[in-house]
């Protein structure tokens, strides 16, 4: 079947190094360090106290039809990025309405709006009546945050709300990437949004999976993860459409693949079984094979054992190649952003075919034996990225792989 390439035009990145996309890339290439002492609530009883949380974001700077006191927080984080990369697109500020029923949106989740459970527990606790608080409905199901985005754009098509945790964003990639290609729609946005929260962090901090200073991505003296928060969004459509009206393209979305270890709730299959077949399934929708592969963004948490499965897993699938490709983390810099950061990481992936740039993995000393590649440590790279493997691992075995290419002019 002749299927439609799609391609990426727009691009809207929040996170903790910067609202917009140039500060966020320029931050990663410069290997700024975007963690610290978690600001938003006392983190003492955690026995950890390092985050990564956004500031100087002003909702209502950057939307425009949503009241930004209306919706919460991963709401007003998405509709931003959304907006953002409307605007990168090139798009109308106001679609048409043959437009906007042929635009759609796809958006993921790990945790959707804690932030109103936690504002509704307070108020329980504290005796007030929570129940009267209409905010609570508005803004908590995981759904609004893909609603709220279409509502600030004008997007009238289909709207899908993906909860797979940490590998969501990719997951929405793939979801609006199959729409496009069916006819189902002319344009999507996609994405991930998550925020920085008590309930998160208590639950990572009780795991033990926070570090107690600085992520390290397949380092030797790794020590865990550390969260954050911000939104990715990508702006996608088919390649003739993008072409017709002139538009700039950062990248095109080869394939992708998903898979699930059916394994453990929290733990990946110690194999790598599962982020093999996503991986091996992402190469062969794009007609690829494991030696066309430039660059590796990696799902790379800094846990021990997230990072040594994906490196087993990214040993097994490259072969004797695998020591040649690199691989970096960005959460190194920007903390895990949970549900966002594979859409971040698809933007940068985006932005490394465009520009010729990798990212490095921060924080970097040395691998430890389970880890032996191309970890691009400390320093961005200067490297043709023909085709970019972004790839995103989650809590129950969901795995996801996307790649992103250069299209010939």
């Amino acid at each position: 079947m002749n299927r439609r390439r799609v391609v990426v035009t727009g691009l809207g990145l929040v996170t903790p190094l910067g609202v917009g996309t140039a500060p966020t890339w320029q931050g990663l290439l410069a290997g700024r360090i975007a963690t610290g002492p978690v600001r938003s609530f006392d983190a003492g009883p955690y026995r950890v106290d390092r985050g990564a949380e956004i500031t100087g974001f002003c909702p209502e700077h950057h939307l425009q039809r949503v009241p930004a006191e209306s919706i919460g927080r991963a709401s007003q984080f998405a509709a931003a990025a959304a907006r953002m990369a409307v605007a990168d697109a090139g798009l109308d500020d106001v679609p048409s309405p043959a437009m906007a029923e042929r635009s759609g949106v796809a958006m993921g989740t790990t945790s959707g709006e804690p932030a109103e459970i936690e504002r509704f527990d307070d108020a329980w606790i504290a005796g007030r009546s929570a129940e009267s608080d209409p905010r609570f409905v508005q803004r908590y199901p995981f759904h609004v945050i893909a609603q709220n985005v279409a509502a600030e754009v004008g997007f009238r098509g289909p709207v899908r709300m993906l909860p797979n945790a940490c590998a969501a964003g990719n997951y929405a990639v793939a979801q609006a990437t199959e729409l496009l290609r069916s006819g189902a729609v002319d344009r999507m946005l996609a994405g991930g949004a998550d925020i920085f929260s008590r309930i998160t962090y208590s639950g990572f901090a009780r795991l033990g999976a926070v570090a107690p200073d600085r992520c390290r991505p397949f380092d030797r003296e790794r020590r865990g993860m550390i969260p954050g928060e911000g939104a990715g969004v990508l702006l996608l459509e088919t390649l003739e459409a993008a072409r017709a009206r002139g538009a700039h393209i950062y990248a095109e979305v080869a394939g992708y693949g998903l898979s699930c270890d059916a394994h453990h709730m929290t733990g990946a299959h110690p194999t790598g079984d599962g982020a093999v077949r996503a991986m091996e399934r992402a190469l062969s929708s794009a007609g690829a094979v494991p030696g066309d592969v430039s660059y590796v963004s990696a799902h790379g948490t800094g846990t021990q054992a997230n990072d040594r499965v994906e490196a087993i897993a990214i040993q097994r699938l490259f072969g004797a190649r695998a020591a040649a490709t690199p691989v970096s983390s960005i959460k190194s810099m920007i903390g895990h952003t949970m549900g966002a950061a594979s859409a971040i990481e698809a933007a940068v992936c985006a932005l490394a075919v465009r520009d010729g740039w990798i990212p490095p993995t921060a924080n970097f000393v040395a691998a430890d034996d389970d880890c032996h590649l191309d970890f691009v440590p400390n320093v961005a790279r200067r490297l043709p990225v023909k085709l970019a493997m972004n790839n995103a691992y989650a809590f129950g075995g969901s795995n996801a792989s996307v790649l992103f290419r250069a299209v010939d002019a």
